[in-house]
């Protein structure tokens, strides 16, 4: 390879082929001949492509010279040869800039009139250019970096400084080519600056939130009215966001709230550290527990007015090295029940659940997961499908979430000794027809509810556990009998919550073939679906989710089930017979087929479900579950 020339290379045949020819990685032969191809070829394809389709250039030939002209491309040139806009784009691009007062840059302008993804243009700067693509987050940045130079030019000039290296302060460029913007980020930050690619909107995004943080921090006073002010305004600002926790995390120089949504902890802002003793305090209060006690964990629980509405919060403090952090977590945020035809099963699996194991007189009901699966929702909705004024029903658990009129609910609070276990002594004496544990803990409360059920009561119950197998399985660990359990449980209903495609910025898609092959897909299996992606909008704060659905896998016991209890076969083989004699849909099935309707996506499949079987081919899944 001869070296790089230090004067521009002619564009006669697109930038990157230039500079191929002018490094001798191509000789001019064999460019005159890629050019007779090109012009005898029906559809427009790029030289470079011509040249790559002759294996006369490889893609790591091309990233070298690119990489070593780097800042002699143009973006859109750059996109135009690579093959990924066509010469008419980039033409008209080239258009509409010269046309506008405020002149956009090309790259924004291929972005804006659909052109071109913005994913795109990163993924050709990290992959051509060698820039590192990173996702900015507030808690990764050094504060004393990022104070080097005024927020206006970081706002101006879209870049944003993350961290010192050995090799210099790693600055992530919305566009690392922008000459303008090199020129502000080396004047703050020095030519040894380690450039890397980001979404412009994570780059906002973060400017957002440490302008916001600056403005706080000048504006709190460490008073007792502006303390109230600042706890009731961060619990509204929960309530307001759809959060279904908040986190509030001392850390060693900061004071951190997050709001877990949908199932996703998000950064909401940034206190000063100082300010973490008087809001914890306040809480402390407003809950009942020992401001006093420092050293030790402590629980409490508060109602809070909102909008005429009292919001139930459970509250917990964890001692740490710095402080004690605090975990709310709201209750009956919308004071309403969520209907059976609205949890997300499928109409099938929905009309066996409510015929043969919810309107049954009698047996124990499973409902498993783990913490924040929903859980308690769906019992509370089969609470109220089923309640009525000729049954009794009775409840024991802690807290109470809902209040549903009709029923008689009780919350446990050891503070007092109405605990769990005195709590289940006396339910049984209540003449029920209807017992609901709010979960099943130990082997006392198991014991209770499988005894319960064979003196003729209905018992609903949540369990910890992986799927519905998992339930029966760890039944018989807790030393139930495997005849009580064959002869009492009537159904394990598993369940997760994933996040939905957000409505507004979705788009159908082909959906990735490895993340197809990790689940047990091949290319032909989703021929026929409508699997789709959101990019991101503002009713999603740009995470491309809005909202959550179940997903669920519904055991029927029938008669095969039941004996393999009672031989206390493994859980491979009990969720076999399961399989093959009742009709079960695994978790990952039910939710292979909800990214394949386009309601979720394979990446929230692949993060929350659990794959313990190869599933079944999605057609046959659509006829299973009648969707």
């Amino acid at each position: 390879m001869q070296p790089a020339t230090t004067a521009e290379p002619s564009c006669a045949y697109g930038p990157i082929v230039s500079y191929l020819l002018a490094d001798g990685v191509i000789s001019d032969r064999k460019l005159q001949y890629a050019r007779r191809i090109q012009s005898k070829l029906e559809a427009h394809k790029s030289l470079l492509g011509v040249l790559k389709d002759l294996k006369c250039v490889t893609d790591a030939q091309i990233q070298e010279s690119v990489r070593s002209h780097a800042t002699n491309l143009p973006v859109g040139e750059l996109l135009a040869e690579l093959g990924y806009i066509s010469p008419e784009d980039l033409e008209l691009a080239v258009k509409i800039q010269q046309e506008e007062k405020n002149r956009r840059k090309i790259g924004q302008i291929l972005v804006a009139k659909r052109l071109v993804d913005e994913s795109d243009i990163i993924q050709v700067l990290s992959m051509q250019l060698g820039f590192a693509h990173i996702t900015p987050e507030y808690d990764e940045i050094e504060p004393e970096v990022f104070r080097r130079a005024p927020a206006k030019w970081y706002e101006k000039h879209c870049f944003i400084p993350i961290r010192r290296t050995g090799e210099g302060v790693l600055v992530a460029f919305a566009d690392p080519l922008d000459d303008e913007a090199l020129e502000a980020a080396t004047r703050f930050f020095g030519p040894d600056m380690v450039r890397a690619i980001a979404h412009e909107k994570s780059i906002r995004r973060v400017l957002d939130q440490f302008l916001r943080y600056a403005k706080t921090e000048h504006e709190i006073q460490l008073n007792d009215d502006s303390v109230v002010g600042l706890a009731n305004a961060i619990i509204v600002a929960a309530i307001e966001d759809e959060a279904s926790d908040i986190h509030i995390e001392p850390l060693e120089d900061r004071l951190r709230i997050r709001f877990r949504r949908d199932g996703i902890l998000v950064l909401h802002k940034d206190l000063p550290q100082d300010i973490a003793p008087t809001l914890t305090s306040r809480i402390k209060v407003m809950c009942g527990a020992d401001i006093v006690e420092k050293r030790r964990h402590q629980g409490g629980r508060l109602f809070f007015d909102h909008q005429g509405h009292e919001l139930d919060l459970r509250v917990s403090f964890y001692v740490t090295v710095y402080g004690e952090k605090i975990v709310l977590r709201l209750l009956n945020r919308k004071g309403t029940l969520i209907q059976l035809d609205e949890l997300g099963m499928s109409s099938r699996m929905r009309d066996r659940f409510v015929e043969e194991a919810l309107l049954q007189p009698s047996g124990v009901m499973l409902v498993t997961g783990p913490t924040g699966s929903g859980k308690t929702t769906t019992i509370y909705s089969c609470i109220n499908h089923i309640k009525n004024p000729q049954i009794s029903i009775i409840t024991a658990e802690e807290p109470v979430e809902y209040i549903i009129d009709g029923i008689s609910q009780c919350s446990i609070n050891p503070k007092i000794n109405l605990t769990f276990e005195e709590t289940l002594r006396h339910i049984v004496r209540q003449d029920p027809d209807v017992i609901v544990i709010g979960e099943i803990r130990d082997n006392y409360s198991a014991e209770v509810a499988v005894q319960a059920a064979l003196t003729g009561h209905k018992v609903l119950t949540t369990f910890h556990t992986e799927d519905s197998i998992g339930g029966l399985v760890r039944l018989l660990n807790m030393e139930i009998e495997a005849f009580m359990i064959s002869s009492t449980v009537i159904s394990v209903l598993a369940q997760r919550l994933l996040r939905k495609v957000c409505l507004h910025c979705a788009e159908a898609c082909k959906p990735d073939p490895a993340l197809m092959q990790r689940m047990g897909y091949d290319p032909k299996d989703c021929i026929g679906w409508q699997f789709r992606k959101a990019k991101g909008c503002q009713h999603c704060n740009y995470t491309g989710y809005r909202g959550r659905v179940g997903v669920f896998e519904l055991l029927i016991l029938d008669e095969r089930v039941r004996n393999a209890i009672l031989e206390r076969k493994t859980s491979y083989d009990i969720r076999k017979i399961s399989i093959e004699s009742t009709g079960l849909v695994t978790l990952l099935e039910d939710g292979a087929v909800k990214a394949a309707m386009g309601i979720t996506t394979p990446e929230e499949v692949l993060r929350c479900l659990p794959k313990l079987n190869r599933p079944r081919p999605l057609n046959e899944l659509r006829h299973i579950l009648g969707v």
